[in-house]
């Protein structure tokens, strides 16, 4: 039995957006992923952003994140592995298993769906399932299913099913190619030639997919080994409520926490806190009535290098002290992200930041929030706002732009000292006053003479000036970010030297140079 969930990768991108939505995401520019709205206005996998874009404006593009897809699969792999244990994940959305006995389930609808409904409960709607005698076969039979459904390929009768159906399936670009121009446009139509005939013309892997075009499936299914539970539970009887008390009571719990990741050879790098709360009693005798713990508070913690016992014992005391009101029966440590220890490993010269450094900032970060604390970088882009790389503290930034690539129209070093969050409008004249223009070509109507930087600044002389560099950026999309540019470094008389940029005849200032 495979069980496929259909653009796997859309579905971290499209949460939290309007329904809809036209969500695709790419890989090295080209669409891996897109969801049905995005289908419908004419986006294909295999298209080219500028293509894909021109044929839907108001796509919102991702970058295809293969982690996170692998991540959020896992509580799909654990939801079916609750009802039939031995699953083999075959890629992020994609997953197989033996088709459980009729003794637990009566059969393999039934048994299919009591997996749909399990996966409809975790938020995956479109889930569709295949069975047939071979893992090549039941693939394609969940690709022709409906949602919620199952496509069932009685036993033996795998050949006839394929048989059928286009000579793409066959997943094989170039084979594909080759066959299509000998005629074959069928699976059948390449399972009817001789095993000796094709492995001599296409050698192993050509006769690999000859088999499976047979019907004829060698690979079984390997299943997945069950990740070990790693998470960690104090319980405090009787119930704490003291912030400190909790966390002298957590100590040996923390070390056992990471003493266990390490045993499989892992170190935490994002943990889900969970606190359980009592309501305060009166007095000792009545605590023996209240009723067992809700759950009063969990944050998820990042740490840029890994997780050791005192970092989350100062966790648990942060969160503690931010607001959760009762006295604590229960504190659950729950590794979110987990990541080879060897991934994490001190270089020999160092190059990490001291302890005290990341217990100062961690402890900033527990005060304001987790999004108030940001690390900066540099990535590339042609303006210098498009340059700054943000991202919270501990965490990897996304859809990091490569800094060495070309980026044509991009202004020369030094980068300016200040880039202004929203640039102030500003003027440039010529020697008679009129407005500095530049045309489509990226010629300058006349030369810089007086500007002011913005609309509240004194006029004065530019003493010398440089540009432009003209940028026109998804000219294709009028209606929606289509812009036309073009950049000037100006210095006026009295040393103050500008970044400015004329858009549609206006001029603004975008940063200023030290």
């Amino acid at each position: 039995m495979v069980v496929w969930c259909p653009d796997w990768p859309v579905m971290g991108p499209q949460e939290g957006l309007p329904a809809g939505t036209a969500v695709a995401v790419f890989d090295h520019g080209v669409v891996l992923a897109c969801n049905p709205s995005a289908r419908a206005d004419g986006v294909r996998r295999g298209m080219r952003r500028r293509d894909a874009q021109s044929r839907c404006p108001h796509l919102v593009v991702a970058d295809h994140r293969p982690e996170a897809d692998a991540r959020t699969f896992e509580d799909v792999l654990v939801a079916i592995e609750g009802l039939s244990p031995g699953v083999a994940p075959l890629r992020p959305g994609l997953c197989a298993l033996r088709v459980p006995g009729r003794k637990f389930y009566g059969g393999e609808a039934e048994a299919a769906a009591v997996i749909a409904e399990r996966l409809v409960d975790l938020g995956v709607w479109d889930v569709r399932l295949g069975v047939a005698d071979g893992l090549f076969a039941a693939d394609r039979a969940a690709r022709r299913a409906l949602a919620q459904d199952v496509l069932i390929v009685p036993p033996g009768e795998a050949a006839a099913f394929l048989a059928d159906l286009p000579i793409e399936a066959l997943e094989a670009p170039d084979l594909v190619s080759l066959l299509r121009r000998m005629g074959l446009t069928t699976l059948g139509a390449f399972a009817r030639l001789s095993p000796a005939d094709v492995h001599t013309r296409f050698g192993s892997h050509g006769a690999l997919l000859h088999r499976y075009a047979r019907g004829l499936d060698p690979h079984p299914i390997s299943r997945r080994t069950v990740p070990p539970e790693l998470t960690a539970v104090l319980a405090l009887e009787p119930p704490l409520d003291n912030a400190e008390s909790v966390a002298f009571s957590l100590r040996t719990t923390a070390e056992r926490f990471v003493a266990d990741l390490a045993a499989h050879g892992l170190v935490c790098t994002t943990v889900r806190i969970e606190v359980d709360s009592v309501p305060h009693c009166a007095n000792q005798a009545s605590q023996r009535e209240v009723p067992p713990g809700v759950l009063a508070g969990t944050r998820s913690w990042v740490h840029p290098r890994w997780f050791g016992a005192t970092d989350l014992i100062d966790r648990v005391r942060w969160q503690l002290s931010a607001g959760v009101t009762g006295a604590v029966d229960a504190v659950r440590l729950i590794p979110d992200v987990v990541e080879p220890l060897s991934d994490h490993a001190d270089s020999l010269f160092g190059g990490t930041p001291s302890d005290r450094v990341v217990r100062g900032i961690a402890r900033v970060q527990g005060m304001v929030g987790h999004e108030g604390v940001l690390a900066v970088g540099v990535q590339g882009g042609r303006g210098p706002a498009d340059r700054t790389l943000a991202s919270p503290w501990g965490e990897q930034p996304g859809a990091v732009r490569p800094a060495d690539r070309p980026w044509p129209g991009r202004i020369p070093a030094p980068a300016p000292a200040t880039v202004f969050t929203r640039p102030s409008e500003a003027m440039v004249v010529g020697a008679e006053g009129q407005p500095v223009m530049v045309t489509g070509r990226g010629a300058v109507s006349c030369p810089p003479e007086r500007f002011r930087s913005s609309s509240n600044a004194p006029w004065q002389r530019v003493a010398s000036w440089a540009g432009p560099w003209p940028i026109e950026e998804l000219w294709w999309d009028d209606a929606m970010a289509a812009r036309r540019i073009a950049r000037f470094q100006v210095v006026g008389v009295d040393g103050s030297a500008w970044l400015m940029v004329i858009e549609n005849g206006r001029w603004f200032t975008e940063a200023k140079y030290d």
